[in-house]
């Protein structure tokens, strides 16, 4: 007769249960090569792919920063930002001082 596996304890259930939790959450299954695999998900935020979380909502400042140069443009050309080029800079003399 072939030996019976022993039961697990509702805490070694709990903890098995746990993990394949965290598993789903971290890695997804795709076909390659005729194949199943898993592979990391990518990240999100919000649910949103992270690389489009950035094209619909970071600054221009945090893109500047970031040399995201590329997405600002797309921007500029898209007509959501002016360009402002022909900047005034007013020289104040020393002799033309407000006086208080």
């Amino acid at each position: 007769m072939p030996r019976r596996a022993k039961k697990l304890t509702k805490e070694q259930k709990r903890k098995r249960k746990e993990a394949k939790a965290e598993r789903q959450r971290k890695y997804q299954w795709v076909m390659m090569n005729g194949k199943q695999v898993r592979i990391k998900r990518p990240p999100t935020i919000n649910g949103i792919p992270e690389d489009e979380y950035i094209e619909k909502y970071a600054d221009p400042i945090w893109l500047q920063q970031n040399g995201m140069y590329e997405i600002l443009h797309a921007r500029e050309v898209e007509g959501l930002y002016e360009v402002k080029t022909n900047v005034e800079i007013k020289v104040v003399d020393k002799d033309e001082e407000i006086p208080f």
